[in-house]
Order: structure tokens, then sequence, then C-alpha cells
């Protein structure tokens, strides 16, 4: 039976080995990206080129180094199995593909392979609970970009963000259900950064992120803005798993410079330390499958940081990888758009 249905899940990429030379491809790929660095092109390739990759790329392959599994990055060994299981799941009523949208498999090749196979819908599904122009917004930019190019264009259906489906969030309560929320002293959300400029542009009429109360509501004008549904994600979360306000805090990491979300990651752990706390238990809901910002960052840099000060012990909460919930949590949302 020929599938009239094309599901292609996309994730942001990966190098293709720990080594310098493939770490740099990566991250030449992803930061000369204009929807993740946006600032004008001639300043984005000054940067990128002679400061950031001859820098960073070392370090960056020591970081990827202490991630690497037998199997490969778990990034893509956990969405090739996503994928498959997924596929196993939707039998040949759709047919499932992977993609990354930096490096591979890329975005150009699958979607290359998925113009002969003449589907009547294809469903795109960026693996990025909340959006951000600068992950969601780059991989629908290019595969509207790249499908709009074909002879025949099928229907075409985003799911632009799912920070709010049930079926996800139930999947990271499963995830939490191995650990005793009350023998922890503090509970970290802890979310991918993003710089204030990209919150700013979510909103056509002028006014700036910090003009609207994207900590406390989500509404019509902020419901695209990256800060606000984060905030509503740890709302969501808390409801469910029956965290008081003050035993948790929404922090954000990985930023480049002071002028990204605030609270900073790291700041909140060296503070929890300093009031005292000797446990924290960390969420990473922006993150679908444990990656370098969960299992180095988290898992290890910030752990000595954590140390560093005083505390004991961060216990990082696992991304939701291939876990059989979240494979029919996105079972419901491709069939919802069928």
């Amino acid at each position: 039976m020929k599938s009239e249905t094309g599901v292609l899940l996309v994730n942001l990429g990966t190098p293709d080995t720990p080594s310098v030379k493939d770490v740099r491809k990566y991250l030449f790929e992803f930061l000369n990206d204009p929807k993740v660095i946006d600032i004008p092109a001639a300043a984005r390739f000054f940067l990128v080129n002679f400061i950031i990759l001859p820098f960073r790329s070392s370090k960056a392959a020591k970081n990827y180094k202490k991630l690497w599994t037998k199997e490969g990055s778990p990034i893509l060994v956990y969405g090739k199995s996503v994928q498959q299981q997924l596929q196993r799941e939707l039998s040949d009523r759709v047919e499932v593909k992977l993609a990354m949208r930096y490096r591979n498999p890329g975005m150009d090749e699958v979607i290359a392979r998925m113009e002969k196979k003449n589907y009547k819908t294809i469903i795109i599904v960026p693996l990025f609970p909340q959006y951000a122009s600068a992950t969601t917004g780059s991989i629908m930019e290019k595969a509207m970009k790249l499908i709009g190019k074909w002879n025949v264009v099928p229907e075409v259906k985003h799911i632009s963000q799912f920070y709010d489906n049930k079926a996800f969030l139930n999947t990271i309560v499963e995830r939490a259900s191995k650990y005793n929320l009350d023998e922890y002293d503090h509970i970290l959300f802890s979310y991918h950064g993003l710089p204030l400029r990209q919150l700013d542009k979510v909103y056509g009429d002028g006014t700036l992120c910090e003009e609207h109360d994207c900590e406390n509501e989500i509404n019509e004008e902020n419901k695209y803005c990256y800060k606000a549904t984060c905030y509503a994600t740890t709302r969501l979360l808390a409801d469910k798993l029956k965290i008081p306000k003050e035993k948790h805090t929404v922090c954000f990491q990985s930023r480049l410079n002071k002028n990204w979300l605030e609270p900073f990651t790291d700041r909140v752990v060296i503070e929890q330390a300093r009031k005292g706390a000797k446990k924290l238990l960390v969420f990473s809901p922006s993150f679908v499958a444990d990656c370098l910002e969960t299992t180095v960052e988290i898992g290890i840099k910030y752990q000595k940081l954590f140390a560093q000060h005083g505390g004991k012990k961060i216990q990082l909460v696992e991304s939701l990888n291939d876990h059989p919930m979240w494979i029919e949590a996105l079972k419901g949302m491709v069939l919802a758009n069928i």
C-alpha cells in the first residue's frame, strides 16, 4: 500500500564525529544560519569564522567526546530509534523520515528523496516543544524553500510547537517518577537560552517582550514568544508534579553573553548552593533528546559548579529520548493532522 502522507521529524543536528574537523564543519553550518545569529551578514561572517570557530572548535570537540557513545551521537541515535518506532506504530498509513537541520542526515537529501514519493500531504515536525525562530523557524523556512521548488507541491502541515501537549507533558512526568521530589532542596526547569532581541521580534506591534506578562500568562500576543511558552511549560509540569512555586525556578542555559534570557542557570546553581542546598533536581523541557546541553552542560559542568560552592548532587531528569510514551505522543500529534 502506497503511503499518501510523509512525516518529517527534524532535530537541530550533530557533528558526524567528535573530531575537531567534524565539529568545526557542524558549527560552521549551524552558526552561519542567519536565524541563529541574526546580525548583519558581514558581521556574522567575521564573528563565526574569525572568532568563534578558531577558538571554540577544539573546546567543543572535547565536550562532544564526553557525550559520544559507542553507537554515536545520542541526538542521532535516539532520533533514529524514534523514527523507527513511530514508523512501526503508524504502519503503512504514513512514511516517517528523520533529518537534521545541520549536517547529517541533511534536510536537502531527505526532502529530495521525499519528492519522489509523490505524497498527498507532508507533515513537518520540528522536535522543539517551544517555538523559536532559531530552531523551529529555521527548519520551517528551509523545508518550504526546498519543497517549494518541486514541480508538484503537496499540502504541507507544520507542528510549530507542542509544549502544552498532554502526552508530551505526561512523558516528562513519567521520566520524573523514578525520583522522589521531596528529597531535593530545589528544582530547576532549565531551558536553552535565546538573545533578548530574538524575543522582541515576535511582537509585530513593536512592543518588547518585557512589556508583556510572559512569566505569568499565555495569550494571543505572546503565544509564540519563547519565554512565555517556557514559563507556561513549567507551570503545566509543576501543576502535574505538585511542585509548589517556592520550590522551583525557571532558568536559561547556554548563553553567549549577558544580553540573553535570564535568570542564567549557572548563576541559579551557585545561588542555590550558597543558600545551603545540597541536592538539586533539574528538568530540561526544551530538549526531547539528551545532548551536549543536558548530559555535559547540566550533568557535568553544573555538577562541578554546584560542588565548588558547597552543593553535593545535581540530578538531571532524563530527556524523552525514545521512551514509549514519547512515541505515543508523536503518534497522536501526527494522526491529529491527517
